[in-house]
């Protein structure tokens, strides 16, 4: 019995011996086996990093001051090309609307980023939302009076006696400074009404000037066969009483956790405006794609990419700053505001605007 245990004990330790050996082999053999495995597993490795920077697209939602169109092609174009995709973000651009308020909108988290002008934005600041403007789109006011030349309005001075028509709602503070620049009353030396949103009134002689933007209400007027040299233009611009219009603003919580995020969105943003500016045709391909059919027209949409262009490049501006915010500018709006009413105390600029953002942006 003794012998055959230890014969049963030596033929244990052989077969043990044996399948160690064979193990050793598999690995050895499969080192270059294992090279694979190995090559397969760094392969997984750099396939799940890769999946991390390209995995799932970060969302965001642009709500927009007003419906689909050439005002706001910046941000169809850098869809349409991919730009966001590239920047690994899912965008989708929520259309505004005559009851949607932007600054609402963001503020209580059902938009990421929105569009409004900021006059509108220094508002809802002062009553407590948590928003902060992150680029500037618009370099440039869009905001006019047109009057037909017969009406004898050749200056600011000549609205004295006349009918001058705004949409009111927090788009009249232009045509305030302008009155107060030349010392009209509004309620004394001049009519002030309100203007419907299209142009009816003015083409049908119910005022002597109506407030327009070049890029939309203006190009109306042209477009119902009046000739531009029959018509007179007070630009807020030249007249020193610009506010600044189309920005880009978000909820102060939500940046403070996602700067690269919306550095990235401000990226391709500006990438789309670029493009936008310099081939106008294939930006209002994008636009036609999501404008509300028979809304609009192809040729309306042209002329207010035209118009837009130079607001938001005016001539000899230098589009490597392209959303950057010009502290003048903001200081010029932020103080007409606080002249009429729109907010009661003076902003405080620092906590306003940031241009952080951008500025991450360029890199």
């Amino acid at each position: 019995m003794e012998k055959k245990n230890k014969r049963y004990r030596g033929g244990l330790l052989l077969a043990a011996g044996m399948l160690l050996m064979s193990t050793l082999a598999a690995c050895s053999g499969g080192n270059n086996g294992n090279a694979g495995g190995a090559t397969s597993n760094t392969a997984g490795t750099e396939q799940s990093s890769g999946t991390t920077q390209t995995a799932e697209p970060v969302k965001i939602k642009l709500q927009l001051k007003w419906v689909p169109q050439a005002q706001f092609a910046g941000y169809y174009v850098a869809m349409d090309k991919g730009y966001y995709k590239d920047e690994g973000l899912d965008v989708e651009i929520v259309p505004g609307g005559p009851d949607i308020v932007p600054e609402q909108q963001v503020a209580n988290g059902a938009a990421d980023i929105g569009i409004d002008w900021v006059a509108s934005l220094l508002a809802h600041q002062e009553q407590g939302l948590p928003l902060i403007e992150i680029a500037q789109i618009y370099q440039k006011s869009g905001l006019v009076l047109v009057s037909k030349k017969e009406a004898g309005i050749n200056t600011p001075a000549d609205l004295k006696g006349k009918k001058v028509g705004n949409w009111m709602g927090g788009n009249e503070f232009e045509a305030l400074a302008l009155f107060d620049k030349y010392k009209l009353d509004q309620n004394k030396d001049l009519s002030f009404v309100k203007q419907g949103f299209t142009m009816d009134q003015f083409l049908n002689g119910e005022l002597d000037a109506a407030s327009a933007m070049t890029y939309n209400e203006y190009q109306v007027v042209l477009e119902q066969g009046i000739p531009a040299s029959d018509l007179s233009v007070i630009d807020m611009n030249n007249e020193g009483v610009a506010m600044l219009e189309d920005n880009l603003f978000a909820n102060k919580d939500w940046l403070a956790n996602n700067k690269e995020t919306a550095a990235k969105f401000v990226r391709a943003s500006l990438k789309g405006w670029k493009d936008a500016i310099a081939d106008h045709e294939a930006a209002v391909d994008s636009v036609m794609k999501v404008a509300e059919q028979g809304s609009t027209t192809r040729d309306h949409q042209v002329k207010m990419m035209e118009e837009v262009a130079k607001l938001v490049a005016p001539e000899g501006f230098d589009t490597s700053k392209l959303g950057m915010i010009d502290d003048a500018k903001f200081k010029q709006t932020a103080d007409i505001a606080l002249q009429f009413g729109v907010i009661k105390e003076a902003a405080n600029l620092s906590e306003a605007y940031t241009n952080e953002i951008v500025e991450m942006a360029a890199k």
